[in-house]
């Protein structure tokens, strides 16, 4: 749930000027105005799965995308159970909207490309979680033009790894990223409430990071039981030094 100073899960990824959105919990567009984010430039959302703390402000954000006058369709990538969630709110929420709200299902077994844009590809892949559930992976196109005017320059990656306990082919799906997002609900010690809830420990975010190679890792999701955040973090550290704890409204740049 949302407390005084920590909201549920959602994130903006900037890509040369477009948004995506990934998840949608309580207080995203309260966040997303203090971080001066444009509803409009939003080009596509990207829900992991059904559960209250990764989704329950979708319908205000879309509907101020209404308000706000959006006219280019909406893309919005999810697993099945997503589609009946956004019927609803087209039946009783989105007669006065002028732009398309676009649903497109994620159903994979293995990493499957589902957006395919003028600046980025983006990779679902399944996690292992108590429901349905999928990671996300942005890769950045190189246009001819880019390349010609800088010859060193390097396509950035991104995966967000959400609720998920740890398992094998994780660390294959996201190798080589820049910055790799994975939740650490628990602490070491709480290793057993995290392999019953489907969650993932601090140390267990860490060898992902370092069995994939990544760039840096970012960690969150915590329990709101976490009070001290350094003892987390230090855990990671042990594993995989370039480690950073995620606040709300922090920045990282790829």
């Amino acid at each position: 749930m949302p407390i005084s100073d920590r909201n549920p899960s959602a994130q903006a990824l900037a890509v040369h000027g477009r948004l995506f959105l990934l998840d949608c919990g309580e207080g995203t567009q309260q966040q997303m105005r203090r971080a001066h984010l444009s509803f409009l430039k939003v080009e596509a959302i990207f829900i992991s799965h059904i559960h209250g703390d990764h989704l329950f402000g979708l319908f205000g954000l879309l509907n101020t995308m209404a308000m706000y006058g959006r006219t280019a369709p909406l893309y919005v990538y999810g697993p099945q159970a997503l589609g009946s969630v956004l019927n609803f709110y087209r039946s009783f929420f989105a007669d006065d909207a002028a732009y398309e709200l676009v649903f497109r299902q994620v159903d994979c077994r293995e990493p499957q490309l589902i957006h395919d844009s003028k600046w980025v590809t983006v990779t679902a892949f399944p996690l292992h979680h108590k429901i349905e559930c999928y990671g996300y992976r942005f890769d950045e196109k190189l246009t001819e033009r880019r390349l010609r005017e800088n010859p060193q320059a390097r396509a950035k990656s991104y995966a967000y790894c959400s609720d998920t306990a740890p398992f094998a082919q994780l660390p294959e799906w996201v190798r080589g990223v820049d910055l790799l997002y994975h939740e650490a609900t628990y602490p070491c010690a709480m290793a057993d409430k995290a392999a019953a809830r489907w969650h993932s420990t601090s140390e267990q975010a860490a060898r992902c990071a370092a069995e994939a190679g990544a760039g840096r890792l970012v960690i969150g999701h915590y329990s709101s039981r976490i009070k001290d955040f350094e003892a987390l973090l230090q855990e990671c550290r042990d594993v995989f030094p370039q480690t950073v704890a995620a606040q709300d409204g922090d920045v990282y740049e790829i």
